[in-house]
């Protein structure tokens, strides 16, 4: 069953037999509820969303006026979000970086421990990456829309240092669709487990580091240096800003910076290794 799937499941048991024009807002507000009284802030959320895209294709399609989980909205508890535990320590960032070049587990996991730290993507992203998606001869990653948390399609320039990883990726699993296959289907994505256990592996424990904590890593200290834009730091996270003019940073004038600023990042991270090996 898919996360969709379960979500509406408890739905459904609350109200699925009813016809979808006499689900009212407080209705859906009571199956909330009950989410919300065990504890699981975030699911209620989601369950919010995903009733509300169901109620959005009955609206297009004619079946009811309205949706009305907009106006639960500010109805529900807002969870307390705890923030992911990153390395911001650059001795502590090089010792990180050597333990990830000396795994000793999969190749390809450790090679994509490797892409996390200089592309900074949502691990998401990077799992699911499909070879489609790399040109390597102009070293950029395509990411389409549908992959990313704002529904906007995201360039990533590739350092000198990615490509490397990419060529040798290529090597293991370019004759498939995806970089990072699963073990058990090369149709399906490495799991989202298998980069934090790696870590875990090493020694690494998840109030140190996870793997969704290079983009904390990356962000933290590209803003210290000083040196980049935060316009072009926030795009490289693929944080999109609602104003037109800032979404320039995506493939517009501001690029040459971009590509500028994850070619810094790249060295910044060897300079980290090698002053750990001095």
């Amino acid at each position: 069953m898919t996360k969709t799937a379960w979500l509406l499941e408890m739905a459904k048991a609350d109200f699925g037999n009813r016809p979808i024009h006499e689900v009212s807002a407080p209705t859906i507000l009571q199956c909330l509820r009950k989410v919300e009284a065990k504890g699981n802030y975030e699911t209620a959320k989601r369950l919010r969303s995903k009733i509300g895209a169901v109620f959005r294709f009955a609206v297009a399609n004619g079946a009811v006026d309205a949706d009305p989980t907009y106006a639960l909205r500010d109805a529900l508890v807002r969870p307390t979000v705890k923030p992911r535990a990153a390395i911001t320590d650059t001795k502590a960032l090089g010792g990180l970086m050597r333990a990830i070049d000396g795994f000793h587990g999969q190749v390809t996991t450790r090679i994509a421990l490797q892409l996390m730290a200089l592309l900074v993507p949502r691990p998401g992203e990077l799992r699911q990456a499909c070879w489609s998606e790399i040109d390597l001869k102009t070293a950029v990653w395509a990411i389409p829309a549908e992959r990313m948390k704002m529904r906007r399609p995201h360039y990533v320039p590739l350092p000198r240092q990615a490509v490397v990883l990419l060529e040798d990726l290529k090597n293991l699993t370019g004759s498939g669709s995806r970089l990072f296959p699963s073990l058990v289907s090369a149709s399906r994505p490495m799991s989202e487990n298998t980069l934090n256990t790696a870590l875990r592996r090493m020694g690494i424990s998840r109030d140190e580091m996870t793997s969704h904590g290079f983009r904390a890593t990356f962000s933290t200290l590209a803003n210290e240096s000083g040196l980049w834009n935060p316009d072009a730091i926030e795009w490289a996270l693929a944080h999109v800003d609602g104003n037109a003019v800032r979404r320039a940073y995506a493939r517009g004038e501001h690029w040459e910076e971009r590509v500028r600023l994850a070619d810094w990042w790249a060295g910044f991270l060897d300079r980290t290794r090698a002053e750990m090996g001095k």
